[in-house]
C-alpha cells in the first residue's frame, strides 16, 4: 500500500511540474516584450515631401543605430553625427531607402576626434570606446541642391561605406582634415557634378576603394589633392567618364601632390575609361609636392599601376614630376594623344604592357587615336617587354626626348605609321633585344629608329627593319 502511494505521489509531482512549465511558457508568450524604437517613433515620414531633417537628426543622436525602411526621406541640412556624443553609429537600409538632400552640404557628416595615426599607441580611449567604425550601408543618397554632397567625414577611425549609391550630388564621399583606415566598398557613385571620392587636403593613411562603380562625375572619379595621403588602394573598380567637356581637364583618377603629398598608392585590376575630352586622362599623377624637411622640391611616388584596362581618353596614363612608379600588366588602347606620357620623372619601371589598337571599335573620324608613348626629361627608367602596335598620326610610336640612363629591352615596336623609336638628345641609354619593324604603308620610307644628338648610348642585339638613322657620335651599334 505504501509503495502504491509513493508511486502515485511521484506521478502527481511529475504532472504538476509539467503543468507549471506550460504555464510559465504561456506567461512568457503573453508578457509584454521590450520595444525597439524606429524612425517613425521620432516622427519621420519618409514620404519625399515632408522635411524630415529634425526628426532624423533626433533619431540618430538618440539611437546611434538607425535603419531606414523603404521610402524617400527629404532633408534640408546635414545630418551630423558627433561620434563622441552619439557613440557607435550605423546608418543603414536594405537598399530601398533614399535620403534626398535638398540643402547645401553633405547629407551625412561624421565628426570624430581622432588626432593620432593608425598605430594603436596613438589612440585616446574615447575613440575606441565611442567612435570606432561608423558605417553607412545600402542607402541611396540623391542630391536635390547644387551644393549637396553625399557623405563627409573628419576625425574618424575606420569609416566604412558599403553598398551605398550616391548620385546627382556635388561630391560623393568627401574626406577632409584628418581620418584613418577608410573602407569604401561595393558602392555606386554616379552622375555627380563634382568628384566621386574626394581626398580634399586631408591627412589620411590607409584607405581602400574596392569593387565600386564610379562614373560620370564631372570633376574626377577619385581625386587626391594636397594633404598627406598614404597607402591608398583602388582595386577592382570600374571608373569611367569622370570628366566634363565644359570644365577643366579632369581625370578618372587624379593624384595632385601640389601643396601636399600622396604616396604609396596601388591602382590594380580596374577598368578605367572614357571620355574623349581634350586634355583628360584615365590616371594622372602630378608628383611635385611642397618642400619637406628633407627635400626642397620632392617628387612623390611609390605607385603601382597594374593589371588594368585603359581606353578612350586623350592620355591613358599621364605622369609628371614623379618617382618610383611601376606600370605593368595593363592593356592600353584608344589614347587620342598618348597611351602613356611621362615627363620630368625618374625611377620609373614600365614592364610588360600591351599598347595596341582594338579592331573591334571605331576610332572616330574627327580625331586620330595616336596610341603613342612619350618620355620627356626622364632619367633612370626601365622599359621592358612592351608591345607597341600600330600608333598612327604621331611623330613616333615611342619618343624618348632628353632622357638619361634609360634601359629599353625586349620590346616590340610594330607597324608604326611614323618613326617607330625616336630618341632626341639621349644620354647613356641602352636599347637591347628589341624587335622594331614597320608595315611599309607610310607614304614616306618607314624609319625604324632615329637618333638625334646625345652621347654614350648603346644599341645591342636588336632586330631592325627598314631605315635606321643612328649617328656614330650619338650611339654605338652592335
Amino acid at each position: 500500500m505504501i509503495r502504491r502511494l509513493l508511486l502515485f505521489s511521484g506521478t502527481l509531482g511529475t504532472c504538476v511540474l509539467a503543468v507549471l512549465a506550460v504555464l510559465a511558457i504561456a506567461s512568457q508568450s503573453t508578457a509584454p516584450k521590450p520595444t525597439v524604437a524606429t524612425l517613425a517613433d521620432f516622427g519621420v515620414k519618409g514620404d519625399g515631401q515632408t522635411d524630415d531633417t529634425d526628426a532624423i537628426q533626433k533619431a540618430v543622436t538618440t539611437l546611434g543605430s538607425v535603419h531606414f525602411p523603404r521610402g524617400v526621406y527629404r532633408i534640408t541640412r546635414p545630418i551630423e553625427v558627433d561620434l563622441d556624443k552619439v557613440g557607435y553609429t550605423a546608418i543603414s537600409s536594405d537598399g530601398t531607402a533614399t535620403l534626398l538632400m535638398a540643402g547645401a552640404g553633405p547629407a551625412i557628416r561624421f565628426i570624430g576626434t581622432h588626432e593620432g595615426s593608425a598605430a594603436p599607441t596613438t589612440f585616446r580611449p574615447n575613440v575606441w570606446d565611442r567612435q570606432r567604425t561608423p558605417r553607412v550601408e545600402r542607402l541611396e543618397i540623391v542630391g536635390a541642391h547644387p551644393e549637396a554632397d553625399g557623405i563627409e567625414a573628419t576625425g574618424t577611425m575606420q569609416l566604412s561605406v558599403h553598398g551605398t549609391t550616391i548620385r546627382l550630388c556635388r561630391h560623393g564621399i568627401h574626406l577632409v582634415k584628418r581620418n584613418r583606415n577608410v573602407l569604401i566598398s561595393a558602392c555606386h557613385i554616379y552622375q555627380n557634378t563634382g568628384i566621386g571620392v574626394f581626398y580634399d587636403d586631408v591627412n589620411l593613411h590607409q584607405s581602400n576603394i574596392v569593387g565600386c562603380h564610379i562614373s560620370y562625375c564631372d570633376q574626377g572619379g577619385v581625386v587626391s589633392r594636397a594633404g598627406e595621403v598614404r597607402n591608398l588602394h583602388i582595386g577592382t573598380c570600374d571608373i569611367e567618364g569622370c570628366m566634363s567637356k565644359d570644365g577643366p581637364p579632369a581625370a578618372n583618377v587624379f593624384i595632385d601632390c601640389t601643396n601636399g603629398s600622396t604616396a604609396e598608392v596601388a591602382i590594380t585590376g580596374c577598368t578605367i575609361q572614357h571620355s574623349n575630352v581634350p586634355g583628360a586622362a584615365n590616371v594622372r599623377i602630378h608628383g611635385a609636392g611642397k618642400p619637406s624637411r628633407n627635400v626642397d622640391a620632392p617628387k612623390w611616388g611609390h605607385v603601382t599601376i597594374g593589371d588594368n584596362v585603359f581606353s578612350d581618353v586623350a592620355v591613358n596614363v599621364d605622369l609628371k614630376d614623379c618617382r618610383g612608379v611601376t606600370i605593368t600588366g595593363n592593356t592600353f588602347w584608344m589614347g587620342y594623344e598618348y597611351d602613356l606620357r611621362i615627363e620630368n620623372s625618374e625611377e620609373i619601371v614600365v614592364g610588360p604592357n600591351a599598347f595596341e589598337r582594338n579592331p573591334a571599335y571605331a576610332y572616330g573620324t574627327s580625331l586620330t587615336t595616336r596610341n603613342a608613348l612619350l618620355l620627356r626629361k626622364c632619367r633612370d627608367c626601365t622599359l621592358t617587354g612592351l608591345l607597341i602596335q600600330a600608333p598612327q598620326g604621331a611623330e613616333a610610336g615611342l619618343f624618348l626626348d632628353a632622357c638619361q640612363r634609360c634601359n629599353l629591352s625586349g620590346c616590340s615596336l610594330l607597324d608604326c605609321e611614323g618613326v617607330a623609336l625616336w630618341m632626341r638628345n639621349p644620354q647613356h641609354c641602352l636599347i637591347s633585344g628589341c624587335l622594331i619593324r614597320q608595315n611599309g604603308t607610310s607614304p614616306t620610307p618607314p624609319v625604324s629608329v632615329r637618333v638625334e644628338g646625345g652621347k654614350g648610348n648603346l644599341f645591342a642585339n636588336n632586330l631592325f627593319g627598314d631605315t635606321v638613322d643612328i649617328p656614330k657620335a650619338s650611339a654605338e651599334v652592335r
